[in-house]
């Protein structure tokens, strides 16, 4: 085998943390308003990850978005924790509240994040 000059075997590659800058959605004029980044551009993901439905678009990776089609009523922390635990900036999903109303859920929890501890509330379930 014919190495080029300088080349070295066996090194590990290097992991490094992605940014978490990104755009700021404003969802309820529909519009981008700037940048966030931080614990703010994990909360905002978190909700972006629960809105999107997993395999449902081919700029998302199978691992990004979450399986709403299958939830059951029993089942929302397993399902909120599978979607949310593949971000690499959320290390935990905790403290449940969910409560149900008619034919909709809302549900409260902490997400332990890299950046801190974030509050998330959502409802339409």
């Amino acid at each position: 085998m014919i190495l080029p000059e300088g080349a070295v075997l066996n090194t590990a590659a290097e992991e490094t943390t992605q940014p978490s800058r990104t755009y700021r959605l404003d969802l309820e004029r529909g519009k981008i308003t700037g940048f966030v980044d931080g614990q703010d551009a994990v909360k905002q993901a978190i909700y972006k990850i629960l809105d999107t439905e997993r395999f449902a678009h081919f700029i998302y990776s199978g691992s990004y978005g979450s399986e709403r089609s299958e939830l059951f009523r029993s089942d929302y922390e397993r399902w909120i924790r599978d979607a949310l635990l593949q971000d690499e900036r959320i290390n935990a999903v905790q403290d449940f509240e969910i409560t149900t109303t008619g034919d909709e859920a809302a549900v409260r929890f902490t997400a332990l994040t890299i950046y801190g501890s974030v509050s998330i509330e959502k409802g339409g379930f």
